[in-house]
């Protein structure tokens, strides 16, 4: 069965547009919501958004499909997705709804669909509640005595601040650092500073103002330079980018170079190792993730597990195979001890962690490997001219081009699962023929778009 709805990561696209629409975030609520009760106790579904405009319009129509369904909804407002998903559990709820478009500009945004174990639901369940959505919707609607209540949940960000600080050692400090934190004007901009704070830092916040229109803008994981920059500027110890949701982290060290995913899931992969908590005697990572990090991994002696692109396939894996680090080059790192999806400030704390235990600056801490030559390029087509990647010419290159890469490198390409967007990524030991490659099939797939 093909999804109407439901992509890679959740049901995402422009505020205001199908299928980002409050009719159809309200058949989302009530589908879901009788999908997920089964029982004569009340249900609950715990809500939390990042800081969009449009967070306002779908959270209302949740909150009354839900409601007409009969469950109990919990409101948490601004909080990051990992905390959505802790809180689910924490909570005993039946459901969790994360409202945001991640890393996305404002005008779009997103529902992402929490099971009561923390985890993103599965394509089967999903393609449940399409089949819910698309039939006799009123035949879902409780009676009026069972109609459920809305209500704020005023200690939720308490509970995820104390539920972060816990995953450090008792009694570490991170008294005498000074962090940048930049929360991207979005669902982190009130619990990262304070957690940081608490935890003794000397905390300097930028990206913490939203107004509905700002979040990723120029700020954030998906635009570090203004942290790089703020890092320079106050001779700060660490800067530490969030994007939207939270869910992913990027570092950048005290000189303001930054330092990606590929380089975090390294250091702490390597201090769980010497610690005797890694588990699976490895860790996951995605195709796009460099060269460099999977040697490194194994001359530690462990192995480097490769998924296709999506968190989702990387948690799928870690469950599957026993592991408990995995995660992305763009920062979206899954440490399965503690949660059930990125979270980008334990993320941020076990490096932390890794500074404080070592002393040393973070450029030596967090520059475990050399990078191999890596280059990403996107090709833009238009869909009413069909899909580039079918066209005889094209195959042609990427089957040269793997050719000339040999098994010393690695070629990924790939269509966006949101945008009509192609992504070509090619990297190996030779700088000069990784850019050929590259060079070769995006030409290709340019021509053959127009």
């Amino acid at each position: 069965m093909s999804r109407v709805y439901f992509g890679t990561d959740g049901i995402r696209g422009k505020a205001n547009a199908a299928p980002i629409t409050s009719e159809i975030a309200l058949r989302v609520g009530m589908a879901a919501g009788r999908l997920f009760t089964n029982g004569d106790y009340r249900h609950r579904v715990v809500i939390g958004k990042d800081t969009r405009l449009s967070g306002y319009m779908i959270e209302s129509a949740l909150v009354s499909g839900f409601t007409a369904v009969g469950m109990e909804v919990f409101q948490l407002g601004p909080m990051p997705t990992p905390a959505v998903a802790m809180l689910t559990r924490s909570l005993r709820a039946d459901l969790g709804v994360m409202i945001s478009a991640s890393h996305n500009p404002y005008y779009d945004n997103g529902i992402k669909l929490f099971g009561p174990d923390g985890y993103k639901l599965s394509d089967e369940t999903e393609e449940r509640i399409e089949a819910l959505m698309d039939g006799a919707i009123e035949e879902l609607l409780a009676p009026p005595e069972k109609i459920g209540r809305a209500r704020r949940v005023e200690s939720a960000r308490e509970r995820y601040i104390e539920a972060a600080k816990r995953t450090l050692p008792r009694n570490l400090s991170f008294e005498g650092l000074r962090i940048v934190i930049d929360c991207a004007n979005g669902a982190g901009y009130r619990v990262a500073p304070l957690a940081l704070w608490e935890l003794g830092a000397e905390v300097v916040p930028i990206g913490v103002d939203p107004d509905g229109r700002n979040i990723n803008t120029e700020c954030g994981s998906t635009a570090p330079e203004a942290l790089c920059a703020k890092v320079r500027e106050v001779r700060a110890d660490i800067g530490i980018a969030l994007d939207g949701d939270a869910d992913r982290v990027l570092i950048a060290d005290e000189r303001g170079r930054l330092i990606d995913g590929d380089q975090l899931m390294a250091v702490i992969a390597e201090s769980w190792q010497r610690r005797g908590r890694l588990a699976g005697r490895g860790i996951v990572a995605t195709v796009m993730s460099n060269l460099g990090l999977e040697r490194y991994i194994e001359g530690l002696g462990l192995k480097l597990a490769r998924t296709p692109v999506g968190d989702r396939y990387v948690v799928e894996r870690m469950r599957k195979e026993g592991y408990n680090v995995g995660g992305e080059q763009s920062g979206h790192i899954i440490l399965s001890d503690y949660t059930t999806t990125g979270d980008g400030l334990i993320s941020a704390l076990q490096v932390l962690a890794c500074v404080v235990e070592k002393g040393r600056p973070v450029s030596e801490i967090c520059n475990r490997f050399e990078p191999l030559p890596q280059v990403l390029r996107n090709v833009r087509y238009k869909q009413t001219n069909g899909q580039p990647l079918e066209d005889e010419a094209v195959r042609r290159a990427i089957e040269a081009g793997r050719s000339k890469l040999g098994a010393a490198g690695q070629l990924v390409i790939r269509p966006s699962g949101t945008e009509p967007v192609i992504r070509v990524m090619a990297q190996g030991d030779d700088e000069k023929l990784v850019k050929n490659v590259v060079g070769e099939i995006v030409g290709a797939l340019e021509e053959a778009a127009a």
